[in-house]
């Protein structure tokens, strides 16, 4: 996915040459507010207007006015073997692509990405959506495309809830769905998770999973979420150690033995389930001490023999059987019935 193009043009070579349409002030103007000199620095209206002593709406029209003229000229008609250029690799790419990763494809340098954004700004073909709420800065050349692609991750995202987690594998499949009737030579896995990139309501967590973006199971931002990742994916009760030793392993952070500890047990979503071992509580884990979960299980069964209580706190905790027979033992919180079936006193 992060593999380079190789042009078939050399952008600065290109730009120069769109630039000699244009006076010299408005080279100027253009070059400031694109980054395309020495520097790749990009100058605000309002800073350029302050050079010349104009106003940053002046400035503006200055900017609409070049590109027109560009766009009018006789360099233009010449360039049009390098906007062909540009288009098929759009759509290469998939025919939308967040405006990232279409200049990451094309160059990892700052100021070429400068001079190639200019030439798909100067383009006619090429039409820029701006980043909003729900989506990214992006490009396409094909205005009914964008609209289906653009729908089609807006109904993906409405069908996730709060906190899935879906494999890759699975959300290309889902959004598959959504574009039956897509071309088959955009059905492809690298342009379809270019696609996911372009929602602002979309993402992927350091493990490669799907879900919505807000979430902190996506957006990870702590020890406490990091755990959460380690846990899910181990898919059974592991010991804290464990837990501080994949996350250093998984997301390269340093997380020490005794924070991590700390941490789970301040956390709802982990519960305790042994001697220093930790289950997500949304495996059905009930949370507190033995004691506690002996009172709930008698509170949901009502009363019950000493060998079906054994058995069924064994599935919520992993202790030894001896454990639960002193704490059934406690007078103040269990008694006998007449049958010598437990149940809360």
């Amino acid at each position: 996915m992060n593999e380079r193009i190789i042009l078939g043009f050399k952008p600065k070579e290109a730009t120069k040459k769109l630039l000699s349409a244009l006076t010299k002030r408005a080279q100027d103007v253009i070059v400031s507010r694109y980054g395309l000199g020495a520097k790749p620095t990009k100058m605000t209206l309002d800073s350029i207007g302050k050079k010349y002593n104009i106003t940053r709406e002046r400035v503006r029209q200055i900017e609409n006015h070049s590109l027109t003229a560009i766009r009018k000229s006789k360099v233009y008609k010449e360039a049009e073997p390098v906007f062909a250029e540009l288009k098929g690799l759009v759509v290469e790419l998939g025919g939308i692509v967040s405006e990232h990763d279409l200049l990451r494809h094309l160059s990892k340098e700052p100021g070429l990405q400068n001079h190639i954004h200019f030439l798909l700004v100067a383009g006619e073909e090429f039409k820029k959506e701006k980043e909003g709420e729900e989506f990214k800065h992006r490009w396409h050349v094909d205005q009914e495309l964008a609209r289906k692609i653009e729908d089609a991750l807006r109904k993906l995202y409405s069908k996730l809830s709060d906190d899935e987690l879906i494999f890759e594998a699975d959300i290309i499949s889902s959004f598959l769905e959504e574009v039956k009737d897509l071309n088959e030579k955009y059905k492809d896995e690298e342009i379809i998770k270019r696609w996911l990139s372009i929602s602002h309501k979309i993402g992927k967590n350091p493990l490669g999973e799907w879900g919505r973006a807000d979430s902190p199971t996506v957006n990870v931002k702590g020890m406490r979420d990091y755990a959460f990742l380690v846990i899910r994916k181990h898919g059974s009760p592991i010991h804290f150690k464990e837990v501080a030793k994949a996350i250093t392993q998984y997301f390269d952070k340093k997380a020490h033995v005794a924070t991590t500890h700390n941490e789970l047990i301040k956390d709802p979503r982990f519960v305790l389930v042994g001697r220093g071992l930790y289950a997500l509580s949304e495996w059905g884990y009930m949370s507190g001490v033995v004691k506690d979960v002996i009172q709930k299980i008698l509170e949901k069964e009502g009363p019950l023999t000493k060998e079906e209580i054994i058995k069924k706190v064994l599935k919520e905790r992993y202790v030894k059987e001896n454990t639960i027979l002193v704490n059934l033992q406690n007078p103040k919180f269990f008694k006998k019935d007449k049958e010598g079936r437990y149940l809360n006193a």
